[in-house]
C-alpha cells in the first residue's frame, strides 16, 4: 500500500481507534521545547519526504505552522496546546494497531513522540524563520505584484507607434530579427472591422479609408469602430464563451430558457458603454449586493446563472445545487484568476498553492446564493419606446382630468345632497341588515323523473333524466318572520357539462318562470301565492335579453340564463311586494319553471329565504367606508375618491370619468420580463464544509470554512468590520483589488489573444506552474498596470482604452505575411515579428456569407432566433421535447452569436466551426480544419441562398461588364482589388459555369430556384450563382489577414 492510500486509510478507523490508542501514548517531555533543536529534525527527518515542498500526500503538508494547522484532505491532523486530541501524534506513536507513521523507514522512539507532544501541548511555537525556503509554487510569477515596468530603450525607434512597440521591439532586436513592415489599409480596414465589430467593411468604407491620407486617418477610424454598436456584440460573445451562455438548460431534458437572451443583452450593452472592468466584475458576481442595488445590477448576476440545471425526475436537488456552486467557483478561478482551481476540488493541486480547503473556501462565497426570478426591462429600444408613449398617455390623462376638476368645482350642493342621501340609505340598511336563511326540512321533486342529491352546502345536484322542459318543485318550512325576498343561488360544478350550472351541453340554462306559495299546512290546501316587486342578478345574458325580472313576469316565453359565463356562481334575488310576516311556522312550495326546451335546466342550485333591507342607492364597498368617515375627519384623499365616485353618476362630470376609464386601459404596458438570477440567500444562511474527495454527500464537518482567498495572493477581507464572514461582494472586490496581480494579468491577456490569435501567456487558461511563461513579461505588466490604474487619456479598466492601445500599435499593424528567416528563429511567431492570420470565429464565417449576400439583419439584442437548421438535429432531444420551428423574416438572418443555442443538439454551421459547447467555461476557442467546414459553406441551406442573393446583387450591379462585376465581387468580399491572374481565374470559372449550365438547363433551374433577374436567363443566374458560391469560399474570405 502507498504512504498516500495508507494515510488515508488510517483516518477512516481513527474515529473508533483514536480514543484507545490516545491512553497508550509515550508522556510528554517534561521541559520547554525548542523548535529548531528538538523538532524541526524530526520533521525533516521523518515527515517532510511526503509532506513538504515538493510532494504533499494526502494534501497534508507540515514543513510550516500554518499547513500543520490546517491539515490536509481528511481534516486537521493537531490541535495546538493539546496532544491526546492530535491525531499526527497517535499515528506516529505506533499505538495505533493498524497504522504506523512513517510507513517506511525508522519510527520514532517513545521520547521522540513525547517532544512532539510536549511541543504540541506548549502551543505548537513555530519561529518564522524556521520554515523551509518557499518552493516555487509560492514564488511563481504570477502572484507576484504587477511591476510598474520601464519602457525600454531600443534602436529602430522609427518604427515606433505606442509604448507596446519598445517591448516587442527590444525582444526582436536581441535576436537581431526586424519587425515586419505595416499592412497596406485595405488589410488594416479588414483586420479592424473584424477583429472590433465581427463585420466586414463596406466598399465605401474601403475607398474612403484607402484615400484618407491624413496622419490620423487610422486613429478616426479605431474611435468609430469602438463606438459602433456592434463592438458590444463582437467582444461581448468572446465573454458569452466565459459566461458558457446558451439558451436551454443542459443535461437530458435540457429544457429551453426562454429569457436568457436579457442577460446577453446586458453583456453587450455593458461593453458598448465601456462599463469598467473592475465594476463589470462585481456586478456579475455580486451586483444583488450592492447597495440600493438596480433591477439592472441584479440581473448581471445571471453570469451564474449560466451553469447548466438537472430537471430530470428523481434528481437530487441539492447535489446539483452543489454542481452549481462547483461550476461558479472553477469558473471564477478560471476567468478572473487564469487558474485550474477544479484541481482542488477532491484534492490539494498538484502543481499550484491551492489547497483543497482553499478551493472550498472560494466555493463557500457562492454557497449562500441562490436562484431566483428577478423583473428586469426589455431591451432599451422598448424602455425608450415605452417613456415616449407614457409620457402621451400621461399627457392625456393630466388633460381629461384637468377638465374633470373644474367641473367638479361646481358640484358642491349636488354632491353635498346625494351624500346626506346615501349616508340615510346605508343607516336604514344597517338598521335591518340582509342576512340568508335556509328552509327546514327542505325537498325537492320534479315532474320528468330528475334525481336531486343534496350537496354539504345546502344545494342540490339534479342528475339522471334530463327532460327538455321540466319543473322543479321545492318545499320546506320556516320560522322566519320578516321574508324580504328569495335568493336562487345556480352553481357549477365538476359532474355538469362545461362545469355548468347548467344542463345543457355549453352549461347554459334557461328559468322561465317562478312561484311561490306559503301555508300553513303541509298540504298547501290554503296555500297563498307572493307577490314579487321586482328581481336583479349578479349577470343576465344579453342577446335577447334574458333577464331575472322576467322569471316573475308571467310570460312562459322569457326568462333568465347566463351565457357567456358557464362553470361560474351566479344569483338572483326576487323581492317581495310586503314582507312575510309568519307566527309560529309556515310551509313554503316553490316552483322553478324551465320551458325554454332542448334540456336547458338548471344543474345545481339553493334557494334561500333573505331577511333584512336591501340599500335603496347600491354602493360599492370602499364608497361605504368612505360614508362612513364624518367629513371632517376625511383625509383630503379620501375626499377626492368620495367626490370622484359621485362624479360618476352626475351628468355633468359623468362624460369626463368615463373618458378616463377608457383612457386607463390604454395605458401603455411596462416592457418587463423575469429572468433567473442569482441573489444572496436572506434567511438560514448555509455552512460550508471541506467535502471529502468533493462528494457531497460527505462533509468533513470538523472542517468548516468561511469565503477566504488563497494563501498565495493577498487576503480577502469583509468591507464591513463588524461582518463576521466575507460574501459574494467582498469575493468580487477581492478579485478587482489594487493588490490582486492576477485578474488584471489574466484579462489583458485575454484581450491580446483575441488580437494576435496567442496571449502574452500562451496558455490562456493556466496561469499556474504548470503554465507557459509570458514571452514578454515586462510588456504583460506594463499593459496590466495600465489597465488597471488607467492613464490620463482613458479611465481605468477601461475595456475600450485597453484594445485601442494594442490596435494602434506598429505591432498590431505588420503584415501576417509569412517570412523565411523567422522560420528557424521564431516558427511560432512567439516574438511577434509579423502579425498572425486567424480564421474568422464561427458566427462570423455565417455572418460575413450573409452581409456581403445583402441579407444579414444587423439589428441588436432581442430573443434568440431560430435559423435554417438541418433535418434530424432536434431528433437528438430529449423525448421531443423541443420544436425548432425556423424563424422567418428578418430574424431568419440574424447574426450568429443571436442563434438559439441548445446545449444538447446545438446547431451544426456552429460546432463544426469550433464553436464551445457552453457546457464549462471557454477562455479560448481552438481552430480546427475539417473537410466538414468546407461542406456545410459549399452546400448548407444557408450558405446556398446566400450564394444565390449574392449572384442577384452581382447581377444587378450597374455594370454589365463581366471584369467589373468579377471585380466587385471579389472586393465585396475581402476587401482589396483581385490581382490579374485572380481576375484571370474568375473569368475562366465564369466561363465554365456559363458553359455548364447552358448544357443542363434542369441543373439551372434547380440551383436557380426562385431567383429571378431582369434580363438574366435561368441559365446565366445560375452560373454566377455557382461562381458567387466559389469566391464565398475563398480562404481569404473567412480569415482576418
Amino acid at each position: 500500500m502507498t504512504p498516500r492510500f495508507l494515510f488515508l486509510a488510517t483516518i477512516l478507523v481513527v474515529s473508533t481507534s483514536f480514543a484507545v490508542a490516545a491512553d497508550k501514548l509515550p508522556p510528554p517531555a517534561d521541559r520547554k521545547i525548542d523548535f529548531a533543536k528538538d523538532v524541526r529534525p524530526l520533521l525533516e527527518k521523518h515527515c517532510w519526504g511526503c509532506h513538504g515542498a515538493k510532494k504533499q500526500e494526502s494534501g497534508l503538508r507540515l514543513d510550516s505552522r500554518d499547513a500543520l494547522l490546517r491539515g490536509g484532505d481528511i481534516g486537521q491532523v493537531i490541535a495546538a496546546g493539546d496532544s491526546e486530541r492530535s491525531r499526527l501524534i497517535v499515528l506516529v506513536s505506533g499505538t495505533d494497531s493498524q497504522t504506523v507513521m512513517p510507513p517506511d523507514g525508522p519510527q520514532l522512539k517513545p521520547h521522540e513522540v513525547g517532544i512532539l507532544r510536549a511541543w504540541v501541548d506548549q502551543g505548537c511555537v513555530w519561529p518564522a524563520d524556521e520554515s523551509p525556503k518557499t518552493d516555487a509554487k509560492n514564488t511563481h510569477w504570477s502572484y507576484q505584484p504587477i511591476r510598474r515596468v520601464a519602457v525600454p530603450n531600443v534602436k529602430k525607434s522609427d518604427w515606433l507607434r505606442n509604448s507596446i512597440d519598445p517591448f516587442v521591439l527590444a525582444e526582436l532586436e536581441k535576436r537581431g530579427i526586424a519587425p515586419s513592415p505595416e499592412a497596406d489599409r485595405f488589410t488594416l480596414i479588414r483586420r479592424l472591422n473584424l477583429d472590433l465589430l465581427g463585420l466586414a467593411p463596406t466598399l465605401e468604407e474601403v475607398d474612403a479609408f484607402v484615400k484618407d491620407s491624413r496622419p490620423n486617418a487610422y486613429e478616426e477610424l479605431v474611435d468609430r469602430l469602438l463606438k459602433s454598436p456592434h463592438f458590444g456584440e463582437r467582444w461581448g460573445r468572446h465573454w458569452l464563451d466565459m459566461a458558457r451562455y446558451a439558451d436551454s438548460d443542459g443535461y437530458e431534458k435540457d429544457n429551453p430558457r426562454p429569457d436568457a437572451y436579457r442577460w446577453r443583452d446586458w453583456v453587450i450593452e455593458a461593453i458598448n458603454s465601456d462599463l469598467p472592468f473592475d465594476q463589470f466584475t462585481i456586478e456579475q458576481i455580486a451586483g444583488d449586493l450592492l447597495p440600493n442595488a438596480t433591477a439592472m445590477q441584479k440581473l448581471a448576476t445571471a453570469f451564474h446563472r449560466q451553469t447548466l440545471t438537472n430537471t430530470e425526475g428523481g434528481t437530487d436537488k441539492e447535489q446539483w445545487r452543489v454542481e452549481a456552486c462547483f461550476d461558479r467557483t472553477e469558473t471564477t478561478g478560471a476567468v478572473w484568476l487564469g487558474l485550474t482551481v477544479g484541481c482542488a476540488r477532491c484534492h490539494t493541486h498538484k502543481y499550484d498553492a491551492i489547497s483543497q480547503r482553499e478551493y472550498y473556501q472560494l466555493f463557500a462565497a457562492y454557497n449562500n446564493g441562490d436562484e431566483e426570478t428577478a423583473v428586469v426591462p426589455k431591451s432599451p429600444e422598448e424602455v425608450a419606446a415605452y417613456t415616449t408613449a407614457k409620457q402621451k398617455f400621461d399627457a392625456e390623462v393630466a388633460d381629461v382630468t384637468a377638465k374633470l376638476r373644474a367641473e367638479q368645482a361646481k358640484l358642491g350642493e349636488a354632491f353635498a345632497a346625494w351624500e346626506t342621501k346615501a349616508q340615510t340609505a346605508l343607516a336604514e340598511s344597517a338598521a335591518q341588515p340582509l342576512k340568508l336563511h335556509a328552509l327546514d326540512d327542505l325537498k325537492v321533486e320534479s315532474d320528468g323523473n330528475v334525481t336531486f342529491v343534496a350537496q354539504k352546502d345546502g344545494s342540490f345536484l339534479a342528475s339522471g333524466a334530463n327532460p327538455n322542459s321540466v319543473t322543479y318543485t321545492i318545499t320546506g318550512k320556516t320560522k322566519v318572520t320578516g321574508v324580504t325576498a328569495l335568493r336562487l343561488d345556480v352553481l357549477p360544478d365538476n359532474s355538469l357539462p362545461a362545469k355548468g350550472p347548467g344542463r345543457v351541453a355549453h352549461g347554459n340554462f334557461v328559468l322561465s318562470e317562478m312561484t311561490v306559495e306559503v301555508s300553513p299546512n303541509a298540504d298547501f290546501a290554503n296555500a297563498r301565492k307572493l307577490e314579487f316587486a321586482g328581481a336583479k342578478a349578479d349577470f343576465e345574458q344579453a342577446d335577447k335579453p334574458w333577464r331575472a325580472a322576467d322569471v316573475i313576469d308571467g310570460n312562459e316565453g322569457t326568462g333568465w340564463a347566463i351565457a357567456p359565463q358557464f362553470g361560474k356562481e351566479h344569483w338572483a334575488i326576487f323581492g317581495l311586494k310586503d314582507p312575510l310576516a309568519i307566527e309560529g311556522h309556515v310551509f313554503v312550495r316553490a316552483q322553478l319553471r324551465q320551458l325554454y326546451g332542448q334540456q336547458h335546466s338548471i344543474g345545481r342550485f339553493k334557494l334561500s329565504l333573505q331577511t333584512g333591507i336591501e340599500p335603496s342607492i347600491t354602493l360599492p364597498e370602499n364608497v361605504q367606508k368612505l360614508l362612513a368617515v364624518k367629513p371632517e375627519q376625511r383625509s383630503a384623499e379620501q375626499s377626492q375618491q368620495l367626490l370622484d365616485y359621485y362624479s360618476s353618476l352626475d351628468a355633468a362630470t359623468k362624460t369626463f370619468v368615463q373618458q378616463l376609464d377608457e383612457l386607463k386601459k390604454k395605458e401603455p404596458a411596462k416592457p418587463e420580463l423575469t429572468v433567473r438570477v442569482v441573489l444572496q440567500r436572506a434567511k438560514d444562511p448555509r455552512k460550508t464544509f471541506v467535502f471529502r474527495r468533493g462528494e457531497f454527500l460527505e462533509p468533513l464537518t470538523e472542517q468548516e470554512v468561511v469565503p477566504a482567498g488563497f494563501s498565495t495572493l493577498p487576503p480577502m477581507r469583509p468591507r464591513d468590520e463588524k461582518a463576521v464572514m466575507s460574501d459574494r461582494l467582498d469575493l468580487a472586490r477581492w478579485l478587482v483589488s489594487a493588490n490582486n496581480p492576477l485578474t488584471p494579468r489574466v484579462t489583458v491577456n485575454h484581450i491580446w489573444r483575441q488580437l494576435f490569435g496567442r496571449g502574452i501567456v500562451a496558455s490562456v487558461n493556466d496561469f499556474g506552474v504548470r503554465g507557459e511563461k509570458p514571452s514578454h513579461p515586462e510588456l504583460l505588466d506594463w499593459l496590466a498596470a495600465s489597465f488597471r490604474d488607467g492613464n490620463k487619456s482613458s479611465q481605468p479598466w477601461s475595456r475600450k482604452a485597453l484594445i485601442k492601445l494594442i490596435v494602434t500599435s506598429a505591432t498590431y499593424r505588420q503584415v501576417s505575411r509569412h517570412r523565411d528567416e523567422l522560420l528557424e528563429v521564431d516558427p511560432q511567431n512567439v516574438l511577434l515579428g509579423r502579425q498572425n492570420r486567424l480564421r474568422v470565429e464561427a458566427e462570423i464565417v455565417r455572418d460575413l456569407s450573409l452581409d456581403v449576400a445583402g441579407l444579414l439583419s444587423k439589428k441588436i439584442g432581442g430573443p434568440s432566433v431560430f435559423p435554417a437548421l438541418p433535418p434530424g438535429i432536434t431528433d437528438l432531444s430529449y423525448a421531443g421535447n423541443f420544436k425548432w420551428t425556423n424563424s422567418t423574416g428578418e430574424d431568419r438572418n440574424r447574426r450568429g452569436m443571436y442563434t438559439f443555442f441548445k446545449r444538447t443538439a446545438p446547431h451544426p454551421n456552429l460546432t463544426t466551426f469550433d464553436c464551445p459547447d457552453a457546457n464549462l467555461t471557454c477562455v479560448e476557442r481552438r481552430a480546427s480544419n475539417t473537410p466538414l467546414q468546407a461542406l456545410i459553406t459549399l452546400n448548407n441551406e444557408t450558405f446556398l441562398e446566400a450564394s444565390q442573393a449574392f449572384a442577384k446583387r452581382l447581377l444587378s450591379h450597374s455594370s454589365k461588364d463581366d471584369a467589373a462585376r468579377l471585380t466587385h465581387a471579389f472586393r465585396l468580399c475581402v476587401a482589396r482589388v483581385p490581382s490579374d491572374r485572380e481576375l484571370h481565374q474568375l473569368t475562366g470559372l465564369l466561363t465554365a459555369n456559363r458553359d455548364f449550365y447552358r448544357a443542363h438547363q434542369d441543373d439551372s433551374k434547380k440551383l436557380a430556384g426562385a431567383i429571378e433577374v431582369s434580363g438574366a436567363s435561368p441559365d446565366e443566374t445560375a452560373a454566377w450563382i455557382a461562381t458567387a458560391r466559389i469566391v464565398l469560399n475563398l480562404d481569404e474570405f473567412i480569415t482576418r489577414e
